[in-house]
């Protein structure tokens, strides 16, 4: 089943006549909204520079209500016949960021998750930190690292400390990981819609920078999104009770409705070798946006809490969620317990962590009573790291 029926009609971004244009997926097709303002048939939504615009940042600054007359106008649209050169064959489409993303904010809110980092890192202490189930912790990302599915991703240089070394080192990341999240895109003071979200991490550079402070450099090199934000109108047939939560949270945090969805979720990996034999991505593992415990109100709620401002097109990932069984763990330090369990490929390969030329594709679906919502896919090649900006002539 197509993953972008009309029941979708995600935004996103991509490139058409030497610009940057602003697009809508249904089927196998891309409706181009400058096309669609600039022949007025979105006269008496909103203003045509809106749509006209590269990013969604301007639709994002508007009240929810045009968000919703936008939609229901495409959807009246897109059922009837328009003119051909209002579509772009979406296969053969290059797709750009659909936001200019002011702000970055990656949660750790799955508690399956937390509590397995823990017990690999404290194995003979409580897994979760006091403070993990009193509020949704966070910590402030790089906005400027925030890329497009499809683009490369360089292995990070940065300092390690081997456990066998007296000193630290810096080079290559040789921990590399992927972190299956999903992601939701703010407009003024509402969430507006979803995306896929890799956050890239160098484990062995993580462990070593992070105390006192949090993540730096093992963070802030690459994180990737999907290209198409998939609206919470088109989502709404999926909303789901949110996950029990003992003990119940402070009053600023206290949620009754329905806030979270029932979101499939699936990371695939396909090494060098087997795209050179011609074989197919394995699917690593399978989870579900239910395993949430902090919901996605509750962590802007959180964020919001000190008086900090939300602008259009930030953007805040849920961290990685991982499930209760093993093939359900959304990173593969928990997949291989930190090296201690590697994956076998189909081409006798193995793999503890990330290789060069490794293909990573998260993908999310929604699916119910015969309707198919899509996400599009979430994509990056590890490719060799660069020369480390700064270094002198000599270590050049």
């Amino acid at each position: 089943m197509n993953d972008f029926p009309i029941e979708n009609l995600p935004y996103g971004a991509f490139a058409r006549d030497e610009g940057v244009r602003l697009g809508v997926a249904i089927g196998d097709r891309i409706f181009d909204l400058r096309a669609g303002a600039e022949a007025k048939l979105f006269d008496g939504i909103c203003a045509p520079a809106v749509l006209r615009a590269p990013s969604l940042n301007p639709l994002l600054a508007e009240e929810p209500r045009v968000w919703h007359a936008v939609r229901e106008r495409l959807q009246s649209l897109l059922r009837g016949d328009l003119d051909a050169s209002l579509y772009v064959d979406r296969a053969t489409a290059a797709m750009r960021l659909p936001v200019e993303v002011g702000d970055y904010v990656d949660f750790y809110s799955s508690e399956r998750h937390a509590r397995n980092l823990g017990r690999i890192f404290r194995p003979n202490a409580e897994p979760l930190l006091p403070n993990w189930k009193w509020m949704p912790v966070g910590y402030h990302g790089r906005a400027g690292s925030i890329v497009v599915d499809g683009t490369p991703v360089h292995r990070p240089n940065g300092q390690r400390k081997p456990p066998d070394a007296d000193v630290p080192v810096f080079g290559p990341s040789t921990m590399l990981d992927i972190e299956l999240e999903i992601g939701f895109v703010t407009g003024r003071e509402a969430i507006f819609g979803l995306v896929l979200v890799n956050d890239w991490s160098a484990r062995d550079i993580q462990a070593w920078e992070y105390q006192p402070l949090g993540p730096f450099l093992g963070k802030s090199f690459a994180t990737t999104i999907s290209p198409w934000v998939v609206t919470l109108d088109a989502l709404a047939p999926f909303r789901i009770a949110p996950h029990e939560q003992d003990p119940p949270p402070l009053p600023y945090l206290r949620v009754e409705n329905d806030c979270a969805y029932d979101i499939d979720l699936a990371v695939d990996l396909r090494s060098a070798a087997m795209r050179d034999a011609g074989l197919p991505p394995v699917t690593i593992a399978r989870t579900n946006a239910r395993e949430l415990y902090w919901s996605m109100e509750q962590q802007l709620a959180h964020a919001r809490s000190n008086g900090a401002r939300l602008r259009p097109g930030d953007l805040f990932a849920s961290g990685t969620i991982s499930g209760s069984d093993p093939a359900s763990y959304g990173s593969l330090i928990e997949l291989t317990w930190r090296g201690t369990k590697p994956l076998s490929l189909p081409t006798g390969e193995q793999r503890a962590f990330l290789e060069n030329g490794d293909d990573v594709t998260l993908r999310a679906w929604c699916e119910r009573d015969g309707l198919r919502l899509g996400f599009g896919a979430c994509r990056g090649q590890i490719v060799p790291s660069q020369v480390a900006a700064g270094a002198s002539s000599q270590e050049r």
